[in-house]
């Protein structure tokens, strides 16, 4: 792979499937992100809703999308994500990460499910960058600061890496209503402190978590996305908000820029 720009890494909070039926501010943010990156020659993304150990990378010539969830319009199923994959940037994945320690495998069937191709749809919709999805590790949070560490020599190679997940997720905390409850909105103050203030330790050290973290995140996928895309820019150095609002009242939506 050539050398090419020194990319950033991004967190992007999907929200729900709809979000691609709606005019949501989100959806006009991730978009306007795009912009702000020079165009990839591949893109990997870590999504929410695939854990597996060992950590599996997509290696599919033509990657299927996945409707990995229930109960919305059918306009919704009807959505595809015509990705090819890359076998060099595939096997190249399996290389960084097996020099770190990860045990990883390919995996030549699996495809992109909605936390991946969802973003896909709205940055990149005309689907012509190669795709690859490595999973999360089914470990600790330190696990995923080894895997954002080992992905962050591809941001060198022309390589986008997108955490997706959510900076806000308990779907028991709904409100159709719009109605953003308390600890909602200070879980996000946290984060943006944590982030913004370059306090990557406070990420990933329950010791520094606030009382909230249990209300914004009963478990941990969602927020998972967001430690692998900082490692894998710079850890040491501070990320930037580029986008915070919530839908259905509770769930959050911020994006962040790394290593920019």
């Amino acid at each position: 792979m050539t050398t090419q720009h020194n990319f950033p890494a991004v967190f992007v909070s999907h929200g729900a499937p709809d979000i691609l039926l709606s005019r949501n501010a989100a959806v006009e943010a991730m978009q306007q992100l795009v912009a702000l990156l020079p165009a990839p020659v591949a893109i990997v993304v870590i999504s929410a809703h695939w854990i597996e150990q060992p950590v599996k990378i997509t290696n599919a010539a033509k990657l299927d999308t996945i409707h990995d969830f229930g109960g919305f319009p059918a306009q919704l199923y009807a959505k595809r994500y015509p990705a090819s994959g890359d076998a060099t940037v595939s096997t190249r994945i399996q290389q960084l990460l097996t020099q770190h320690g990860i045990d990883c495998k390919l995996d030549p069937r699996r495809g992109l499910d909605h936390g991946a191709w969802i973003p896909l749809i709205i940055m990149y919709p005309q689907a012509n960058i190669p795709v690859i999805q490595v999973s999360l590790p089914a470990g600790s949070l330190h696990d995923l600061v080894t895997l954002g560490e080992a992905l962050s020599p591809l941001r060198k190679e022309g390589v986008l890496i997108i955490g997706s997940g959510g900076s806000v997720h308990n779907l028991r905390a709904l409100n159709r209503a719009g109605k953003t409850e308390a600890w909602a909105s200070e879980f996000e103050q946290w984060l943006l402190t944590v982030i913004e203030g370059n306090q990557f330790d406070h990420l990933i050290n329950p010791e520094h978590f606030p009382p909230t973290i249990g209300q914004a995140h009963p478990t941990l996928e969602h927020y998972a996305p967001l430690i692998v895309a900082w490692a894998a820019a710079d850890r040491h150095q501070p990320g930037r908000r580029q986008h915070h609002s919530f839908d259905y009242g509770n769930i959050g939506m911020s994006h962040y820029l790394f290593g920019a």
